[in-house]
């Protein structure tokens, strides 16, 4: 798996002529929004890769590596979760990224695998960034998705605060209870405490990548979302707790391979290695000072070295079949 595009605008900032956009149903009525893209005409598929975002993200901040699995010959799709992007929000504040409880992401995410599997060639896998890692690797350990590969950039595995890890979820229920649990955890960027103006310095090198984000919130405003409510705090911290649980990650059968930047501001480091020592098939790749949080949209050094350890992570643990 070797098809890397140029980089350009174009391909970040157009939604490809080949892929189809919708919303889908979920079980309980609520719709969100999916996109997929076929490889390219007369080959045949080397599979389907689903791909999830993090916190406040939309599918079409990744439109460039989506690109890439494609003309590399994968069947590939994408989602916003419940809540974000543009699948609706959960508060009357629609800047406020909410959730009563992760498990209802568990939920929609059992619910769309089970329609994406019905729908897309094998062999089936499986990708999340930053929290759409964490659901990604909470829906396999807990049965809700059951893929033949995981691949994770930098999960929500632990959050880098000043806060103790041990009192990170008793301080999230302390907040809820003293105010609103809907209001904003912080005010501006992507961590308490950050300045706007520095929110790039937290996700990527990459100047012209970062601006496609803001180019897509301007061209699709309502893709625009903020700060996470500290209900979001306390029920991430809960489900950060779960994933810690003896034994939950050692069940965890699939292949999986763990993207992480080892001075990742947002996501603990530590926590992705020490899940990668846990998961029975777990490979991990980790950059230094090179690299920030989101490492599809990195700088190209970095963004290539990262495209190409998932190639041939995938080549190994599924291999292509022989024609």
């Amino acid at each position: 798996m070797n098809a890397v595009l140029d980089g350009s605008c174009d391909i970040r900032r157009a939604i490809p002529a080949t892929a189809r956009e919708w919303r889908w149903a979920l079980p309980d009525g609520h719709e969100v929004r999916r996109i997929s893209f076929a490889p390219p005409a007369g080959r045949a598929p080397r599979g389907s890769i689903l791909f999830m975002p993090g916190r406040a993200d939309f599918y079409e901040k990744y439109l460039e590596t989506l690109a890439e699995w494609a003309a590399a010959g994968w069947h590939v799709s994408a989602a916003d979760w419940r809540g974000q992007g543009a699948s609706g929000r959960m508060t009357a504040d629609p800047m406020v990224g909410d959730i009563a409880d992760f498990s209802i992401w568990i939920a929609d995410l059992r619910a769309l695998w089970s329609d994406w599997v019905r729908t897309t060639p094998g062999p089936h896998v499986l990708a999340g960034h930053s929290m759409g890692g964490h659901l990604v690797l909470r829906a396999v350990a807990e049965g809700a998705a059951s893929p033949d590969a995981v691949v994770l950039s930098a999960p929500m595995l632990g959050f880098v605060t000043a806060i103790p890890q041990f009192v990170q979820h008793i301080y999230g229920k302390i907040m809820c209870r003293i105010g609103n649990p809907e209001r904003m955890a912080w005010k501006t960027s992507e961590k308490p405490g950050s300045a706007s103006n520095n929110r790039m310095d937290l996700l990527t090198h990459d100047a012209e990548r970062y601006s496609d984000e803001l180019w897509w919130r301007a061209a699709r405003p309502e893709l625009e979302i903020g700060p996470a409510s500290w209900r979001w705090v306390e029920r991430a911290a809960a489900s950060i707790e779960s994933l810690r649980a003896r034994g939950v990650l050692e069940a965890v059968m699939a292949p999986v391979l763990l993207l992480a930047a080892k001075h990742d501001a947002l996501v603990s480091w530590p926590a992705i290695e020490q899940a990668a020592d846990r998961l029975p098939r777990g490979e991990l790749v980790a950059w230094g000072p090179e690299a920030r949080h989101e490492l599809l949209r990195e700088a190209d050094p970095v963004r290539r070295q990262v495209m190409a350890a998932i190639g041939s992570f995938l080549d190994r643990a599924v291999p292509a079949k022989a024609v």
